[in-house]
């Protein structure tokens, strides 16, 4: 039934809302009857006149410098096989999304229905001139070995088969780093290597650049181990040959120090593992099942150094980490090739970067204490914001410096901020809030589960890992609802209009009237509103039988907060609850306060509003950059609008003066680095990218957050309430699905953050 379940999701994630993963999106105005003119005839033929004088200009006048086609003629796709063009198309879509989010490169996949490596050939040969670069994905061996050979001579743009050299870059870095652990040296390291693949051949080469030797390396196909006196050898395989008399894998690896698995599951048994050198050195990237499975590796052999292709495991070998910044630094060089070179001084880089200290949102992201190098951090992490920063930069020196580059770098500061910017364009924060929520889930109370899109909300957390969901609403409703959606999983569901919930009603009941009988509340209407699920849903968490709650989908904000505000209360120390929301934005992640609770605070209630933002901020491990908006900037007004936000400033600047934060300060100015520099040189946010602001009035935030995510699509995580006793969040009205699932993401994670200050407080005391 899951399996089922897994097909139908995938096949309507491809169909909905319309077929395909990409689409064309125009760069330029198009509105008026000039901008039409221009863009096509008669303006056209000034640009397309220049090219034809000079072909190096196309890179100036078109796309072709950021676009790199992902071609396949399906031969070898994932763990399908021989599937065809048609049917490798989704795939090939796939990686095209994966240039864009990770290097805002554009991709586009083109299927060539031909297995005659010639025809292949020729093929892309004659539609290159379209493209920056060609990314040769899925095809099967030998013919792949042909193909990308007499593409690479006979075509002045980079060419890459990343299913050889992806996987031979990322394992590289990391077999140099497990060496530095082990204390070996490549060049004395006895290498086996499972698998006589494209994938294989490529890596064994990588590895022999770096010093590995010959004869200390042992490749096995399907028939066993490659010896040089077995027959009809290709010439990949003759390459690898070995004089040793030995047949077997178990052979192989009797005191061998690494193990390369690029073949299938299950082939090396704990005793083989057993047999090899102190400090072995295991990758094993079959996929999705490795060739011995991470658990048993490590019982079997605590001091492995063990890497796979899983991303449940430490130290995954993941070609996202390689090829989108291989291609952004050739693109950006305009190189012709992608030589030996480059591709070390991308495995230099990612080695490297692996020894650096890991940012704070990494380790939110992945939800670990404190990532470091060692046994189980010997790579980067895919997520990692450094990679575009790092591995670019290496890559296109290496292009400049081997000759291939016909535009050179000359400002490096520049072009690395550059890339800082191309790196704004995904949902990087969305994945951080749920695998950090994923590596400690909370029980959180979805109020109204007897709406089809919470319930969905409220599956998808069960069945991510992200929560435990208590389903609070009208049984019968739920029950319908769940069968509808195939939600099979026992999870609590709790009807208030049901005797079973009496008993814990009016226990409720005597409680919250304890605590508000001086604030007008009856014993009576106590009871009575633990009829309502806002309040009984917060007294759960008040009362510690869940960890959180959200709610808001069907009513209007004020009549949920009210319960909220009435039951949980504020922390200690918090004059003012509010609300803070982030907007993925193409410059990256904006935190926006306070958007929806406080109408017109004061400078004071301003100024903590601030404070909490930048908590939020630190929390999801950003450095808070803040500035508090106004229409007037430093002063140039003094209207008591905006003296209440100079006077937060201040308050803000003697309070802590660490914060980096600045205003009175137009939005414009804020967010344009370039122009408040040159304006506001004094300013605490001369040169930096603001990323949080702070709003005079709930007027101007709930707006520009609505805005923001209406125009300009940015989506919306929030409004995450700050300044309660306890993790509850009110979601927006008629909240989307996504939208659900990423606040009650946020309710776990504000639950995970309590619960390690009440731990630190306690060992303090």
């Amino acid at each position: 039934m899951a399996n089922q379940k897994l097909r139908r999701e995938a096949l309507v994630y491809h169909a909905k809302p319309q077929p395909g993963k990409i689409k064309i999106v125009p760069t330029k105005p198009y509105t008026t009857q000039r901008d039409l003119a221009l863009a096509y005839s008669p303006g056209v033929a000034e640009p397309c006149l220049e090219i034809h004088k000079d072909k190096e200009l196309a890179y100036r006048y078109t796309s072709k410098g950021n676009m790199v086609a992902i071609i396949s003629n399906g031969t070898a796709v994932l763990g399908l096989g021989d599937i065809g063009p048609e049917a490798s198309k989704p795939v090939m879509e796939g990686k095209a999304l994966l240039f864009k989010i990770f290097s805002d490169i554009d991709g586009i996949d083109i299927e060539v229905d031909t297995k005659n490596p010639d025809k292949f050939i020729e093929t892309v040969k004659m539609i290159a001139p379209t493209f920056g670069g060609i990314n040769l994905e899925d095809i099967s061996a030998p013919e792949a070995f042909e193909i990308e050979r007499r593409l690479k001579a006979e075509l002045d743009i980079p060419v890459m088969h990343d299913d050889q050299h992806g996987t031979a870059i990322i394992s590289a870095a990391a077999l140099i780093n497990a060496l530095e652990i082990a204390g070996k040296k490549i060049e004395e390291v006895k290498i086996v290597v499972s698998g006589a693949g494209a994938a294989a051949v490529s890596c064994t080469r990588l590895y022999k650049s770096f010093g590995a030797s010959d004869k200390n390396i042992v490749m096995l196909d399907s028939k066993g181990v490659i010896r040089s006196d077995r027959q009809s050898l290709s010439v990949e395989k003759a390459e690898f040959s070995t004089d040793r008399k030995i047949d077997t894998l178990s052979e192989a690896m009797k005191d061998a120090d690494v193990f390369i698995g690029l073949s299938i599951a299950n082939v090396v048994s704990p005793e083989m593992l057993k047999s090899m050198a102190k400090n072995p050195i295991v990758f094993a990237m079959a996929n999705p099942d490795p060739e011995i499975g991470y658990e048993l590796a490590v019982k079997t052999r605590p001091d492995v150094i063990m890497a796979t292709g899983r991303s449940d495991n430490p130290n995954q070998v993941n070609n996202v980490l390689g090829f989108p910044y291989i291609f952004r630094g050739a693109l950006d060089v305009r190189a012709t090739s992608i030589n030996e070179e480059m591709k070390k001084a991308a495995v230099i880089a990612i080695a490297k970067l692996a020894k650096e200290s890991v940012p704070e949102q990494v380790n939110i992201a992945y939800g670990e204490t404190r990532l470091s190098f060692g046994q189980e951090y010997i790579i980067p992490k895919p997520f990692d914001p450094r990679l575009i920063i790092d591995i670019p930069p290496a890559v296109a020196k290496a292009a400049i410096e081997s000759g291939v580059a016909k535009n050179p770098i000359e400002d490096w500061d520049k072009y690395k901020e550059e890339l800082w910017l191309r790196s704004g364009n995904d949902n990087k924060v969305v994945r951080m809030l749920h695998n950090r929520a994923k590596s400690n889930p909370k029980k959180i109370v979805f109020a109204e589960a007897d709406q089809m899109d919470v319930l969905r909300a409220a599956q998808i957390v069960h069945e991510e890992g992200i929560a435990v969901p208590i389903l609070l609403g009208n049984s019968e409703t739920i029950l319908d609802l769940k069968e509808d959606l195939e939600f099979n999983a026992d999870v609590q569901i709790i009807d208030l209009q049901l005797s079973d919930s009496l008993d814990k009603r009016n226990q409720y009941a005597q409680k919250h009237w304890q605590a508000r009988k001086r604030q007008g509340v009856t014993l009576y209407s106590a009871k009575s509103q633990m009829r309502d699920r806002n309040y009984f849903g917060a007294m759960m968490v008040a009362e510690g039988d869940a960890d959180g709650m959200i709610s808001g989908y069907s009513k209007a904000y004020p009549k949920v907060v009210t319960p909220v505000f009435e039951v949980i209360g504020r922390a200690a120390g918090v004059k003012r609850v509010a609300t803070v929301n982030i907007m993925n934005t193409q410059r990256g992640p904006l935190f926006l306060a306070d958007t929806s609770i406080n109408i017109d605070p004061n400078a004071e209630e301003i100024a903590e509003i601030a404070q909490m933002t930048a908590n939020v901020a630190s929390t999801f491990g950003f450095d808070p950059v803040m500035a508090l908006a106004s229409y007037a900037n430093f002063g140039s007004s003094s209207h008591p609008n905006a003296k209440k936000v100079r006077e937060a400033v201040r308050i803000l600047h003697e309070k802590n003066p660490d914060l980096v934060v600045d205003g009175e300060v137009q939005i414009d100015f804020a967010l344009n680095q370039d122009l408040h520099k040159s304006r506001f040189p004094f300013s605490k946010l001369a040169g930096k990218r603001v990323n949080a602001l702070v709003f005079p009035n709930l007027e101007s935030a709930n707006i520009t957050y609505k805005l923001l995510k209406e125009l300009n699509g940015s989506a919306s995580i929030g409004p995450i309430m700050v300044g309660l006793k306890k993790a509850v969040h009110v979601m927006q009205l008629g909240a989307s699905v996504d939208e659900i699932v990423n606040m009650a993401a946020i309710a776990v994670i504000d639950s995970q953050e309590r619960e390690k200050r009440k731990k630190a407080k306690s060992k303090k005391n």
